[in-house]
C-alpha cells in the first residue's frame, strides 16, 4: 500500500538531468524542455515449459500521479549505467528481477527503439530469451529496495492482456508481445 505521499524538489539526481534546449529551426528561435536519462535494455522472456511470457509488476510514482494505483506491467528491464555490454546488463537484469540464470549466448538481440521522445529520447534495446526451470536460481524480485513481482502471462492470453486498458503497461511490453506473437514459431522452435 502506498501512503504518506508528498512531492519535494529534486535538487540532484543520478538518473535524470533536466535541461532546456534552445535552437533555431527555419529561422525561428525555439526552446524545448527535456530530461537527459540513461538508455535501457528490456528482455522478453519466454518460459518454454509453461508457454508463458514473463513480465514484472512494480510501482512507478509517475503512473501513480495519473491513476492513484501506480503499478505497471513491464518487460524485465534495466538502465544502462554500468561499464558492461548491453547483453551483460540484460543478463544481470534477468537474474535480479526474474531469478533465471540465462547463458549470455542465449540472450538474443531483437532491435532498439527510442522511448519518451517528447522529453527524454532514450534508446531501449530489446532482447529475447527462452527460459526453463533448470535456469531458475531464485524467485527474483529485484535487489536492494526494489519491490518487483514476477508475473507469467500465457501465450494464449498475451494479445488480450496487451489490449487490456485496465492494466498499466509500457510501450516496450506491448511492442515485445506483438513482436513475439508475430515471430512465435521462430522463438519457440529454437
Amino acid at each position: 500500500m502506498i501512503k504518506n505521499v508528498k512531492m519535494i524538489a529534486c535538487e540532484h539526481s543520478d538518473y535524470i538531468k533536466p535541461k532546456r534546449m534552445e535552437y533555431h529551426q527555419n529561422n525561428l528561435l525555439k526552446t524545448w524542455d527535456l530530461v537527459e536519462v540513461h538508455d535501457s535494455v528490456a528482455i522478453l522472456l519466454y518460459h518454454e515449459e509453461r508457454q508463458t511470457l514473463i513480465v514484472v509488476r512494480q510501482f512507478r510514482p509517475p503512473v501513480f500521479l495519473k491513476n492513484q494505483d501506480g503499478y505497471t506491467y513491464e518487460l524485465c528491464a534495466g538502465i544502462v549505467d554500468k561499464d558492461k555490454t548491453l547483453v551483460e546488463i540484460a543478463h544481470e537484469e534477468i537474474l535480479e528481477e526474474c531469478g533465471f540464470l540465462v547463458p549470455l549466448e542465449q540472450i538474443e538481440r531483437v532491435t532498439s527503439f527510442y522511448t519518451a521522445v517528447g522529453f527524454a529520447g532514450s534508446v531501449q534495446t530489446l532482447y529475447c530469451a527462452r527460459v526453463n526451470e533448470s535456469m531458475r536460481v531464485s524467485e527474483g524480485g529485484g535487489i536492494g529496495v526494489e519491490s518487483i513481482e514476477v508475473i507469467e502471462i500465457s501465450v494464449e492470453d498475451a494479445k488480450v492482456f496487451t489490449m487490456d486498458e485496465t492494466k498499466a503497461k509500457t510501450p516496450g511490453l506491448m511492442f515485445g508481445f506483438g513482436w513475439f506473437l508475430e515471430n512465435r514459431e521462430v522463438v519457440t522452435k529454437r
